[in-house]
């Protein structure tokens, strides 16, 4: 005779019974929202003749799901404009966004959401970005890592104390 375990129901909150919550735990994450345009398509295939400069521009959100609740969306968005001289050749844009549970202390909660969460969402979106401009017909994009930690601290501004946490924009 064989002794079998019966699987144990899921807990809500992805711990096993009598452990305590993981702090950050990532539920799913997908792309919303995603946009690539070639406005002088097809003449810029023929007359680009050198690498295009890009211009980037990033941008990470919050928001609770359910109010009362430690879930919340991540959005990390980025817009990539390649122009050569005035001459646009693409324009990407993507919202990519993870779906997170986060069990921290309140006092932790903004670093949490606008740093460590985007961190995790970065290499999906870099790899999203790299593949669309790719596929587009132009160089890859490739992103060179970012900095969370001073990105979040370059929007909080000079003298901003971490005790009073928002849930917002990084």
């Amino acid at each position: 005779m064989s002794d079998v375990n019966a699987p144990s129901s899921p807990i809500p909150n992805g711990a096993p019974a009598g452990q305590p919550a993981p702090p950050l735990q990532l539920n799913i994450q997908y792309t919303k929202d995603l946009s690539f345009e070639v406005p002088g398509a097809p003449e810029i295939y023929v007359t680009l003749r050198e690498q295009p400069r890009v211009d980037l521009a990033l941008d990470v959100q919050a928001r609770p799901i359910e109010q009362g609740q430690n879930v919340f969306e991540v959005s990390l968005q980025i817009r990539a404009d390649a122009k050569v001289g005035d001459t646009p050749c693409f324009i990407a844009e993507l919202v990519y966004c993870g779906v997170f549970t986060i069990n921290v202390e309140q006092q932790h909660l903004e670093a949490v959401l606008l740093v460590e969460c985007p961190r995790l969402l970065f290499p999906f979106a870099r790899n999203i970005l790299a593949d669309i401009t790719r596929d587009g017909g132009f160089p890859p994009v490739m992103l060179a890592p970012i900095d969370f930690v001073a990105l979040w601290q370059s929007r909080r501004g000079p003298g901003v104390q971490a005790a009073t946490p928002q849930v917002g924009t990084a």
